[in-house]
């Protein structure tokens, strides 16, 4: 039922640009996270910072949770509204703001998609580096929240490293300029603190990116592996060489059935255990020499066969068949959830032992996609969520994987983000000082603890146990369905008397 909150949201953006009715916001329940949705209470779409603000203004005064959204393909659940948010949508502010070929800067707007920004700078040989999966369709003010990464990650690095500053509304609406476009801004480094917050800490409204020139050239090389274990240590013996290639990525046998039943067949073999993808780039001069280098390492872990790409055409079908990876998996499964641990890259045959040896106890087939060159693995469990258990059965699966990853000595994610999928697992990876730590920051933006909570960061004393995020998304909203007013104090008061009446209870795994 329409209320004076949304009527005074109304007045902000416009009767066309605030969606209230169940049936008008059921599209923003969930982002590319299905396993957790909710309705939110209302989707707006602002179109400039100042409307932005004014939203963020209204919303925090009268104390109602929001959150904000790009193109809603984050894989951790950072855009899902977890008990009836208003989901502010970034959608329409669309727009490349300023170009600076000379310098090589960018300015854009958070919704603008992250491809689209490399095609308007291409008829001067620039690009903008970070090259998620989803390029064609993410946007730079989501890569923002997220710090995505990409597959020529490992050589040019993630969304960090492309970010010089930023115009970032806060909690309460709120208007601050952070990061320098040229050189170290001096003070704390709130541009690097804001990146990578999953929208908990703000909204970026302008953004301001470093763009490179194109190589002069490039090769790329398609290597089949019988055995994963060659695969992997190639990749190791690629980086101690010293060659620093633009990508490597990998995919196991299963991962290459599904993308050749795709419409990018590329014909693997059914009887290799891994492909590995190899782009180096540089100056014409030595490239060749460099790729000569990479196929002789290859060779000496007995690839079965290298190729190299012979046209533009043969290189472009090559990396679609890998960025097409994940939605070819709906060919083998109608349901999946892919994790997005880090690993060093010297453990990564000894974690995809561990990795196989999880999908035979749960019974369940794991899929293996990853860019190999930096470590950064993305095992999708398949399941069917039609099949009792099995739902439950794949989320203990991918927890069990995370930790594997942490043991191992690296993260329980490289660009997805925690959001709500892996927030039950922040207190493995992290003490409980540590996490403290991070809840004191996100309380220096947000003292209401009202934009994007339940993500993220996961309550004080919180048991680590493989249960996921309804439950500890419960412990945040379980009264906000019908968001009434003052909401969100009668929440935490509820849960500060919960966390005081109970002893802190101790990590287990």
């Amino acid at each position: 039922m329409r209320d004076s909150h949304i009527d005074a949201l109304v007045e902000i953006v416009g009767e066309r640009r605030c969606l209230w009715q169940p049936n008008q916001v059921r599209a923003y329940a969930c982002d590319g996270y299905t396993a957790e949705s909710g309705l939110p209470r209302a989707v707006v779409f602002p179109e400039s910072t100042d409307e932005v603000a004014q939203i963020c203004r209204y919303l925090y005064e009268h104390e109602i949770p929001y959150l904000p959204r790009g193109a809603g393909t984050g894989l951790s659940g950072g855009a899902t509204p977890t008990g009836g948010q208003v989901v502010i949508n970034l959608a329409r502010m669309n727009r490349l703001l300023a170009v600076d070929f000379a310098n090589l800067r960018a300015i854009v707007q958070p919704g603008l998609v992250n491809l689209t920004l490399t095609r308007r700078i291409a008829h001067e040989d620039c690009y903008y580096a970070p090259d998620p999966s989803s390029q064609s369709v993410c946007t730079i003010g989501g890569n923002f929240a997220e710090n995505a990464g990409g597959s020529h990650c490992l050589k040019y690095g993630v969304t960090t490293n492309h970010i010089v500053a930023a115009k970032v509304v806060l909690p309460d609406g709120s208007v601050i300029d952070v990061g320098a476009p040229f050189g170290d801004a001096p003070g704390y480094d709130l541009l690097g603190l804001l990146v990578g917050s999953e929208g908990t800490l703000g909204i970026a409204t302008e953004i301001t990116v470093r763009i490179l020139k194109k190589p002069q050239s490039l090769r790329t090389a398609l290597a089949y592996f019988d055995r994963v274990a060659d695969a992997s240590d190639t990749v190791t013996d690629i980086i101690v060489a010293g060659i620093i290639p633009a990508a490597i990525e990998m995919m196991d046998q299963l991962a290459m059935q599904a993308v050749d039943k795709s419409n990018y067949h590329v014909g693997y073999p059914n009887d290799i255990e891994a492909v590995l993808l190899i782009e180096v780039d540089g100056l014409t001069a030595g490239v060749d020499d460099v790729m000569e280098r990479v196929v002789e390492l290859c060779r000496k872990h007995h690839v079965r066969e290298v190729r190299v790409a012979q046209s533009d055409g043969e290189r472009a079908l090559w990396w679609s068949s890998r960025k097409m990876a994940f939605g070819a998996m709906g060919r083998l499964s109608p349901d999946y959830i892919v994790q997005d641990g880090v690993i060093p890259r010297t453990r990564l045959t000894e974690v995809l032992q561990k990795i196989e040896g999880i999908s035979r106890r749960y019974g369940l087939r794991i899929a293996n996609v990853f860019h190999a060159g930096d470590g950064n693995l993305h095992p999708l469990v398949l399941y069917d969520s039609r099949v009792p258990g099995e739902a439950e059965r794949a989320v203990r699966a991918g927890s069990e994987v995370l930790r594997a990853c942490v043991d191992a000595g690296g993260s329980i994610t490289g660009e997805h983000g925690v959001g709500i999928e892996k927030i039950g697992e922040m207190a493995y990876m992290f003490s409980e000082d540590e996490l403290q730590v991070q809840r004191a920051v996100k309380a220096c933006f947000d003292g209401k603890g009202i934009v994007n909570a339940g993500k993220l960061i996961p309550l004080p004393g919180r048991c680590v146990e493989v249960k996921h995020a309804r439950e500890i998304i419960d412990d945040h909203w379980q009264i906000l369905n019908s968001f009434p007013d003052q909401a969100e104090v009668q929440v935490r008061a509820a849960r500060a008397e919960k966390t005081a009446a109970k002893p802190t209870t101790s990590v287990q795994g």
